[in-house]
């Protein structure tokens, strides 16, 4: 671990608690490059167990302590160039545990423009400030007149000055910065006010128009709507503070006695308040709740995307996959097991060329064909009605249909991924691919589309780019690796986000396939151009190799840990093989027996749970959904109708539901349950399906209102 001014395992247990003796050992982790997934599953004794959660906290806070550390070498260099860096101050800094306090600390030594305060200094006037400071009875209009001289015309310009210098004194103050700081945190009320003139253009701002809310309880989506909105030049926003109250506070720092020097220390006070304290403080509020709202925005995407990815899997089986659509038809696309397209055509069942016996008969052909055992049909334009059509329609086999989300499709088609997957079919053949293989792997086809074009987000483009990013990129990562892959099969897309891969070695390991074949082992992959010790450490655990003559290569054990399990079987008298997969076996292994220098207790029951249900798919087994029959537009629903719906989307402040109509339903979060809610989250999954009340219809507004917890109402 580097050195630096300050433990960074007494600044991270500082902020977020836990053992010191893991919190050094997860740095040390990922000073050496290892990855969240890895460290989690692979390296439980070195943590105490953490979970990704855990690490991923501590790991940003690492980060803010390093970002901490560069700021204060750089603070550190800028004063020592004005030649006032003192012992003492340089001490004061690198003992700095926040960076509210290291900038309070650099503020008296920051390079300014050309301030009022600036110019005053200029014409020599900072001692008749330091004179007014003192707050000495005596006659100030003598004092001022000793300075008016060179460019100061006279007294009054004179104690102006200096009255300027004050002001930047007390704006500069640390007391004055943090008694205002309270007062904010405490009672600031955030306002927002249309611009004049933009009261139609923004229209969909009006609950914004003229609006109050204390500022400590703004929620996230009110934060991120109000600022939007400030940004696209439609309302005006600010804090607001008693002024008293921030002004008296201010006095009794700065003004300590009743005279003509007092007086004119209270005039500067009042105007560092106005113009340069309060407008500072506001500024730093202003940026911390947005940014405390981009958090929160980015947790509700984060998990939402989770749960997409995580999504149920149909798995290997042939799929026909239908793109909706009226006026340009339907494309249908057949994939094998595989997800291979091995067909594709279009049918016009609807409007206006209705040619309805054609298509019907064109798709039971397919299906017999192909050997189709599942219907995958987009959920945009034309869904309801195609999924009606396929639904009076008689197989010679049994054949599950199902509704698949569209959000992205249409960004994957026109993909650079797309072209090189499928560079001799347009776009709406590799929609309609992008449909079939999400409901055979929505994970294997999901991380090929940027997530935040996947529609399961709350302001995702008003937040943090980079911080989103960051988010995101962590969350697909550790889905891919809660799963694991099949490397022989698995696209290079998938296999950028195996831990201890990326971009360039995922191309070497699909190249090394298309080369030599597939891979018939772990230890194979030690051949890959560019995979290191480093690297094959980090990714093997993650990479299953179907088939393979050590059963264990398809499996979630790490090969590092294969000797542990050659030693368990062969006290059990047994070989691997017999092992694998035997529950009465299985439980008579007792972990605690196997303890030894390399192999901990945690490593050894995620072991014996690994051989219990070997390369266990985490997620469940997809399930066919049905709308309410006779409902295709929001013109259908009726208030107190009960319908079935998916939730599409989690925010907030409530969870938007597909009833089966062209718009998404909300269920707020004040109709969720009969007790408080503090997240929807708390109560309801992406993808879940649900019976729902119907409590409100606007039809001009194309809003749905819906309710979960008047299901359970008498």
């Amino acid at each position: 671990m580097m050195e630096y001014n300050i433990d960074p395992v007494v600044f991270i247990t500082g902020k977020a608690g836990g053992e010191s003796r893991y919190v050094r050992n997860l740095l040390d982790l990922l000073d050496e490059g290892a990855t969240i997934p890895f460290i989690a599953r692979y390296r439980k004794e070195r943590t105490g167990n953490m979970d990704e959660v855990r690490i991923a906290e501590l790991k940003n806070l690492y980060l803010q302590f390093q970002e901490l550390e560069k700021r204060k070498i750089a603070v550190c260099e800028s004063i020592r160039e004005q030649e006032k860096l003192t012992p003492a101050l340089e001490q004061q800094i690198r003992e700095c545990t926040e960076i509210r306090v290291l900038e309070d600390i650099y503020l008296p030594y920051k390079p300014k423009k050309q301030t009022r305060a600036a110019k005053a200094r200029a014409k020599g006037l900072e001692p008749l400030a330091a004179i007014l400071m003192r707050q000495e009875n005596g006659d100030m209009i003598a004092r001022a007149a000793r300075f008016v001289k060179g460019e100061v015309a006279d007294e009054e310009e004179a104690l102006q000055g200096a009255r300027d210098i004050i002001a930047e004194w007390v704006n500069e103050s640390e007391a004055a910065r943090n008694r205002l700081r309270r007062l904010v945190e405490r009672g600031a009320v955030i306002c927002s006010k249309v611009v004049k003139g933009k009261e139609e253009e923004g229209e969909k701002y009006t609950d914004y128009f003229d609006y109050r809310e204390t500022l400590k309880r703004c929620p996230s989506h009110r934060m991120l709507a109000i600022r939007r909105g400030e940004s696209e030049g439609i309302l005006r926003i600010g804090l607001e503070v008693e002024d008293d109250e921030a002004l008296e506070g201010l006095r009794r720092i700065f003004v300590k006695a009743e005279n003509d020097s007092a007086r004119q220390v209270t005039q500067a006070v009042r105007d560092s308040y106005k113009r340069l304290l309060f407008p500072s403080i506001e500024t730093e509020y202003m940026t911390c709740s947005k940014q405390k709202a981009d958090t929160e925005a980015i947790r509700v995407f984060a998990e939402n995307l989770r749960q997409l990815l995580l999504a149920s899997p149909l798995g290997n089986k042939r799929v026909l996959a239908i793109d909706p659509g009226f006026r340009t038809g339907c494309k249908v696309v057949c994939l094998d097991e595989t997800g291979k397209l091995i067909h594709n055509e279009n049918i016009y069942p609807h409007p206006p060329q209705n040619e309805r016996k054609q298509s019907a008969a064109k798709v039971v052909n397919m299906v017999a064909t192909y050997c189709i055992e599942a219907i995958a049909i987009g959920n945009g334009t034309a869904g309801r009605e195609t999924e009606k059509f396929i639904q009076q329609l008689c197989f010679d086999r049994k054949v599950q249909v199902f509704v698949v989300s569209e959000n992205g499709a249409s960004v994957y088609s026109a993909s650079k991924i797309a072209r090189e997957e499928f560079p001799e079919y347009d776009v709406t053949v590799r929609g309609a691919v992008s449909i079939g293989r999400r409901l055979m792997d929505p994970l294997a086809e999901l991380v090929k589309i940027d997530p935040k074009s996947i529609g399961v987000g709350q302001y995702q483009h008003d937040v943090d780019q980079g911080k989103l990013k960051e988010a995101l990129d962590q969350v697909v990562e550790s889905c891919v690796n809660k799963v694991g892959v099949n490397v022989n099969t698995a696209s290079k897309y998938l296999l950028t986000y195996i831990s201890g891969l990326g971009a360039a070695l995922a191309e070497n390991v699909v190249e090394y396939i298309r080369e030599n074949g597939p891979f018939r082992s772990r230890e194979e992959l030690k051949q890959v151009k560019r995979m290191g010790a480093k690297a094959f450490e980090q990714s093997a655990g993650f990479l299953r190799i179907v088939d393979a003559e050590n059963p264990l290569d398809n499996s979630a054990v790490h090969p590092e840990s294969y000797y542990m399990v050659k030693k368990i079987a062969r006290d059990m008298g047994v070989g691997v093989t017999e092992l694998i997969g035997n529950e009465a076996l299985c439980a008579k292994i007792v972990p605690e027996r196997y303890v030894d220098e390399k192999t901990g207790l945690f490593t050894l029951k995620d072991i014996v749970e690994e051989l219990r249900k070997p390369g266990r798919d985490p997620r469940t087994m997809a399930k066919v959904f049905s709308f309410a029959e006779g409902i295709s537009g929001i013109e259908d629903l009726k208030e107190g109708m009960v319908v079935p719906g998916i939730v599409t989307n989690i925010t907030a402040f409530g969870a938007f539901v597909d009833v089966g109509v062209k718009q998404d339903g909300l269920i707020h979060i004040s109709e969720m349950a009969d007790h408080y809610v503090s997240s929807p989250g708390e109560v309801l999954g992406l993808h879940q399906q649900i019976m729902v009340k119907v409590i409100q219809v606007d039809v001009a507004r194309k809003r749905i209102g819906l309710s979960l917890k008047q299901m359970t109402e008498n």
